[in-house]
């Protein structure tokens, strides 16, 4: 196929080249910047240079667990993971540079967005870490958004405390703090109970005007449980609020010593505010400034559009958060992306084993995806829905993953692998489909990172498809979330005088960094648009389907 998008290169004439004696020397004396990311699948550890190159890496692979009837991590495995990965990148120093590790000049902690961690006054765990997998919170969302007159989404943290205390649990009068999982993270390691405020939006809604949680709303869900008689008021259990830049907590001796248990870690260094993977996604993506968004894909999708003005309405389908220096966002949130997608790969994997033949995973993803670009432009006639766990957007509480075809359907591998990557991104289209169609939100481009991207072009030119804007991927598009930490780490250590988040990214961070553009293709529009009509009919089947999976206790 022809490659109908554009190279793109910012200019900044000369660009300099970092030696490995200059690496050396900035390890030494800590002229670098640590990030470190819990994603769903993923533990990152990332350490970039003063150049923001990523110098070092460790990772630790995890699963959530559904247990007791919620999606969660084992407490262990949270902390087995953070030095799993820490100790990873610290051995990949020693071998590429040859000097230990014992400082950095800044840390920053991400991790999945919002879900539920609540403490007691002793600092443990009331119930397992609640994630933002769950849809268990249907009916708090529905009736705080009603009683507060904002969209409170499933995943939020106040959500999840809601939901706990309409279900009378036992745990609720004890709770001392609630966090996210990065604010988790953060306050062991410094005792600082902070968050950043891309982070905090989701935990409960944030004032633009103030850059802090809503007075207004506080008040009002505050009075509206007066009549449990908790012996906390919500402001009480929320962490402080804290913009990119800002000084969040140093690392404690003890901290130092549970990230890294061998006691080399110099305790004392400088932390910015923990954010949300959505945060780091901005970053990551320079997506920071208005009318710009970005698309992040993974076991869930999301993308984020940074906003102008104003929504006229409230949209159970859109949240409102803010990026790491407080800018307005709308988002769109779907729970499921590519499991679903990954699982048909595998069995490609194991059909081409069965055959003798050791098929190299880049190798297998390269094949199946662009078979997709030989594929009618809608499919023909296929139908997917790989809802792993439930979808908030499409009213789901349960999740089925289902294939549907027609004898009329246009059965092959090139429509079958279309489909899917069309899949991928339906939900998410239903919920960006407000913003374009209804509020008239105008998108100049969108960047786009996560593992399907890796594939040049493919993945682009469905999401164009699908949004009908360019899309772009740069050449840091596989660094990561945890490489977007680490660049707000960096901004707290070297940030200008009055530089703001978005300057510095500009003019720092990407002003040299390579990318692809991707145009949307009329037909692949047109395709698209056939596609999604057609998953919109066939929701019906996938609610038939979940509520067979219910009636039949989960089989």
């Amino acid at each position: 196929m022809p490659f109908h998008g554009r190279r793109w290169r910012a200019e900044r004439g000369y660009v300099e080249v970092t030696s490995h004696v200059d690496v050396k020397e900035a390890i030494a004396k800590g002229a670098t910047s640590l990030g470190i990311e819990l994603g769903s699948t993923r533990i990152k550890a990332v350490l970039i240079d003063e150049h923001f190159e990523t110098i070092a890496s460790g990772s630790y692979e995890w699963e959530n667990l559904l247990k007791d009837g919620y999606w969660t991590y084992n407490q262990e495995d949270i902390i087995t993971g953070l030095q799993t990965a820490y100790r990873e990148l610290k051995q990949d120093v020693q071998q590429k540079y040859g000097v230990p590790l014992t400082t950095v000049g800044s840390i920053g902690f991400s991790a999945m967005m919002h879900g539920y961690i609540a403490l007691d006054q002793a600092g443990e765990m009331l119930v397992p870490f609640r994630t933002w997998r769950n849809s268990t919170t249907g009916a708090a969302a529905r009736e705080l958004t009603e009683l507060l007159q904002f969209n409170i989404p499933e995943r939020w943290s106040i959500a999840h405390l809601y939901q706990a205390i309409l279900n009378g649990e036992q745990h609720v009068p004890q709770i001392d703090y609630l966090t996210t999982l990065a604010g988790y993270i953060h306050w062991l390691l410094t005792g600082n109970k902070a968050i950043g405020i891309g982070d905090a939006s989701g935990m409960f809604p944030i004032d633009e005007t103030t850059h802090n949680y809503h007075p207004a709303m506080i008040k009002q869900f505050n009075e509206h449980i007066a009549g449990k008689g908790y012996p906390w008021k919500v402001k009480d259990l929320l962490p402080k609020v804290y913009l990119a830049g800002e000084h969040a907590g140093a690392l404690t001796e003890a901290g130092a010593n549970l990230l890294d248990p061998s006691g080399e870690l110099a305790s004392g260094i400088p932390l910015c505010a923990p954010e949300g993977d959505a945060g780091t996604g901005m970053v990551a993506t320079n997506s920071v400034r208005k009318r710009t968004g970005n698309i992040s894909v993974g076991t869930s999708v999301f993308a984020m559009i940074v906003l102008e003005k104003e929504l006229s309405s409230v949209y159970p389908e859109i949240d409102m958060v803010t990026t790491p220096d407080g800018s307005p966002v709308g988002m769109v949130h779907a729970n499921n992306c590519s499991s679903d997608l990954n699982a048909w790969v595998g069995l490609f994997r194991e059909f081409a084993q069965a055959m003798g033949i050791e098929a190299d995973s880049g190798k297998l993803f390269s094949v199946l995806f662009n078979k997709a670009l030989e594929a009618d432009p809608d499919g023909g006639g296929l139908l997917s829905y790989g809802y792993y766990s439930g979808e908030n957007i499409t009213g789901l509480e349960h999740g089925r993953p289902l294939f549907v075809r027609s004898p009329e359907s246009k059965f092959n591998l090139a429509n079958f692998m279309r489909t899917h990557l069309f899949s991928a991104f339906g939900a998410l289209k239903l919920g960006m489909d407000i913003l374009t169609e209804k509020e008239q939100v105008a998108i100049d481009s969108i960047l786009a990172h996560g593992g399907l991207f890796k594939t040049p072009v493919v993945g682009q030119r469905i999401v164009a498809a699908a949004m009908n804007v360019p899309v772009s991927v740069m050449s840091t598009a596989g660094e990561g979330g945890a490489w977007g930490m680490a660049l707000l780490a960096s901004y707290l250590k070297d940030k200008g005088e009055q530089e703001t988040l978005d300057v510095f990214l500009e003019q720092k961070v990407f002003k040299d960094v390579e990318g692809v553009e991707v145009a949307p293709e009329a037909a692949d529009v047109k395709g698209f648009e056939a596609f999604i009509e057609r998953y919109r009919s066939g929701l019906a089947i996938e609610h038939a389907a979940v509520e067979h999976l219910v009636e039949n206790g989960g089989n």
